[in-house]
């Protein structure tokens, strides 16, 4: 299992990082969550990850905090949760957020999300419940969150509907929601974030 890695980021096309290691380059796919805490390109980053194994492929994902890895594994044990859908719930809320979510037992923020319906945020909030007492003393990563410095804007706005439509919102729908929040100067991870904060 490759837990983390620490190198060089050599490519950021959300969803989707390259992060070179002594040479090596490592393909990984992050939550958008994750996406607003990256380095600029050509700077170092630490991110743990989870390599899922399957008979196609090997798929490695990274996550910039321990605690957002934890929930990734919690959703992807659940019955119906691949980590695609793991993916998007995670990108379209903070950890916290969807914490509070399961505490309330509120689906109304659930359904938002690409490939969630009426009854599968209503099983995921059930399964969810007592998996998530724990999480509850834990402490709250939203604080944490850090703008990516200097970042370049290049092709943002058709970076973010690309990144959208991997997350499984429709592309007509992808980008509407980024041309209603795109002003000059904006990285695509500032486009991707108020555009997800305007569907969800």
């Amino acid at each position: 299992m490759i837990g983390r890695l620490r190198g060089t980021l050599v490519e950021k096309q959300p969803p989707h990082l390259m992060v070179d290691v002594n040479g090596l380059g490592y393909e990984l796919e992050v939550p958008m969550t994750t996406l607003y805490r990256l380095p600029s390109v050509g700077e170092t980053v630490t991110l743990h990850t989870h390599l899922v194994i399957r008979e196609d492929a090997h798929l490695l994902y990274g996550f910039a905090e321990k605690r957002e890895r934890e929930l990734f594994r919690e959703l992807i044990r659940l019955n119906g949760v691949g980590p695609k859908l793991a993916l998007a719930l995670m990108s379209g809320l903070e950890v916290d957020e969807l914490v509070r979510c399961v505490q309330a037992q509120d689906t109304s923020v659930l359904v938002k999300i690409p490939g969630v319906g009426k009854k599968t945020a209503e099983r995921l909030l059930v399964e969810l419940k007592d998996r998530f007492k724990a999480w509850e003393s834990l402490p709250a990563i939203a604080s944490l969150v850090i703008e990516p410095a200097n970042s370049q804007v290049v092709n943002g706005e058709a970076d973010a509907v690309s990144a959208l439509v991997s997350l499984g919102f429709k592309p007509q729908e992808a980008s509407r929601s980024v041309a209603a929040v795109a002003e000059k100067g904006l990285s695509s991870e500032e486009l991707i974030r108020r555009a997800l904060k305007g569907m969800v």
